[in-house]
């Protein structure tokens, strides 16, 4: 009876380990499965490698390859479709050459404007900052495509933009063009063409007042789509959202359309003047200057000109009370530019 009793309990203990074994191979095996079940932002656009990125907490990445960063750069589905998220507070830690924070790309390849290259993007923006004085340009705004110069002024030759104002269904999706300034750069400025909406001179009469809701503007979370094809100088911009008209311009980057004083819009005379004395822009505007895109959220609330809401820089408080904005990208490409009339 005893070696029964022994060889009983012996077989139990064995059973016992083999099965805890099991158990433990299968835990380490979910979980490697669930590891590999990340969605990665690479995944949903491929194109991550060609870029590198500044978030808007500070952090720096170079390799984009299964990179993702909680709360700044991650991928959502919204039921049926993978989305990469871009989320950056109104206040936080960015560029060497701007006050606004970003979750943004940044082309790894530059180019001049005779080399040129194209980007494309689809996406939704899904918050911009409801806090803000109505009366500043760059309240409740966020950049989600741009052409950087990086070389002399650095400035931007296309910023496109999404803004809407708080209580408003409807906000406005525009472009500004900002001039390779002649001479020194302190009376630059940027020339507003609205898509959809209003572009970036119509803004509230006073801090707490708006204007008129856009009749022909686009919602936030309603998807639309862009394409800049810079070729042999020329940028070619398209614009599409289904239920909105399909919109195209050109402009060249490389002959200015501002050389003289008597070239400077009205628009421009009356949004810069009483601030600064606005300048002509050297007539080979970006001709021969190297420049890169960009593509993500760029927050255009930053507190100096907004009055946006920061609780002193937290960005968690920002994130709970609305400061912030908030851009997803279903597709991207970037590449070299293409022959508009082939296309």
């Amino acid at each position: 009876m005893n070696i029964k009793l022994i060889l009983s309990i012996s077989f139990a203990v064995v059973l016992t380990l083999s099965l805890n074994s099991c158990e433990n191979k299968i835990k380490k095996q979910d979980k490697q499965e669930e590891a590999k079940k990340v969605t990665y932002p690479n995944d949903v656009i491929p194109f991550m490698a060609k870029w590198k990125i500044l978030l808007g907490d500070g952090t720096r990445s170079e390799d984009l390859t299964n990179f993702q960063k909680q709360d700044f750069f991650y991928v959502a589905n919204d039921g049926t479709t993978d989305w990469v998220v871009y989320k950056t507070p109104n206040s936080g830690i960015t560029s060497r050459t701007s006050s606004n924070t970003r979750s943004e790309l940044g082309e790894k390849k530059h180019w001049i404007p005779e080399e040129g290259g194209k980007l494309t993007g689809t996406l939704k923006v899904m918050h911009v900052s409801t806090t803000g004085h109505a009366d500043k340009p760059s309240s409740f705004a966020v950049v989600v495509g741009q052409i950087h110069s990086d070389e002399g002024h650095e400035n931007e030759p296309l910023k496109i933009y999404y803004k809407k104002f708080p209580g408003h269904t409807k906000g406005s999706v525009f472009w500004n063009y900002e001039i390779n300034t002649k001479g020194e750069n302190s009376g630059r400025w940027d020339y507003s063409t609205a898509v959809w909406g209003y572009d970036f001179s119509v803004v509230g009469a006073s801090p707490t007042e708006a204007p008129q809701e856009p009749k022909d503007g686009i919602a936030l979370g309603e998807e639309f789509s862009y394409e800049v094809n810079v070729y042999e100088g020329i940028m070619y911009l398209t614009f599409e959202s289904k239920g909105h008209e399909t919109v195209t311009f050109t402009k060249s980057l490389i002959k200015s359309d501002f050389p003289t004083k008597a070239d400077i819009p009205q628009q421009v005379i009356d949004n810069y003047a009483s601030r600064r004395t606005v300048s002509e822009e050297r007539e080979i505007a970006y001709a021969g200057e190297i420049n890169f895109f960009k593509q993500g959220a760029y927050n255009q609330a930053n507190a100096k000109s907004t009055k946006s809401e920061i609780y002193g820089g937290d960005i968690s408080k920002q994130y709970a009370n609305g400061s912030y904005a908030e851009v997803w990208f279903k597709n991207a490409t970037v590449g070299a530019s293409v022959d508009p009339k082939k296309e």
